[in-house]
């Protein structure tokens, strides 16, 4: 019974989120193997990463589900400086495969494959909700090219995984530790020559998002 129930569950969702599950669910069971296996902690932030990437696309879900909270104002606002928020986080575990190095117990091939998972699924998790508030976006301010508005989040988002994995900022400290946050983003903008190598990585990690996000669209279209 227990079975025919799930079965039933797994049928109702839409491919896209049976896809993420798969996902999920791999890259779940290779973190809690390798606990057990080597019975060492050394990966589990990345679980906590996963679910902080996992946020911005259920805010992005509810966007796109709830259509009539676009045209109000609370809602709608509340949701997207959500989104916008915790967005990069799904981009920075891309950088968690800095992390790659042998480690007792374990083969670092296991590694490999551990981390490229989870980043994999950070890049899943973000074009997916990227495209929802695309289109979300379109309909609420009458954009006529998704990229107008793509292209300046996804700016945004190679900073945000820069200040996070170099300044070590969170997403909340932009209501926790805002003084801080602002004292650095004046000292980046008003000394970009100083700051040339910062900004070099900002923009070569901005650039790889807007190639993979249009590739991915591209692909998207030619298969439907």
């Amino acid at each position: 019974m227990k079975m025919t129930s799930l079965n039933y569950w797994w049928r109702k969702r839409d491919a896209t989120v049976q896809v993420l599950l798969a996902s999920v669910g791999f890259s779940i069971a290779l973190l809690v193997f390798r606990i057990a296996y080597s019975g060492s902690l050394a990966l589990l932030f990345l679980a906590w990463n996963g679910f902080l990437a996992l946020l911005p696309w259920a805010l992005g879900r509810v966007l796109r589900r709830r259509v009539d909270w676009i045209e109000r104002p609370f809602p709608f606002y509340a949701l997207f400086l959500g989104w916008l928020l915790f967005l990069p986080n799904t981009f920075y575990i891309t950088t968690d495969l800095l992390h790659l190095r042998p480690r007792p117990g374990i083969p670092v091939w296991f590694d490999l494959v551990l981390l490229f998972s989870f980043a994999w699924n950070g890049l899943l998790l973000g074009m997916l909700t990227l495209r929802d508030m695309e289109a979300v976006a379109m309909a609420r301010w009458g954009l006529r090219k998704g990229l107008l508005f793509s292209i300046p989040v996804l700016a945004l988002s190679g900073l945000g995984v820069f200040i996070g994995r170099y300044w070590r900022y969170n997403s909340w400290d932009v209501l926790t530790a805002p003084g801080g946050l602002l004292r650095d983003l004046a000292g980046l903008l008003l000394h970009p020559v100083h700051n040339r190598f910062d900004w070099s990585m900002i923009i070569c990690f901005t650039g790889l998002l807007v190639l993979l996000y249009a590739s991915l669209r591209r692909l998207a279209a030619s298969f439907s």
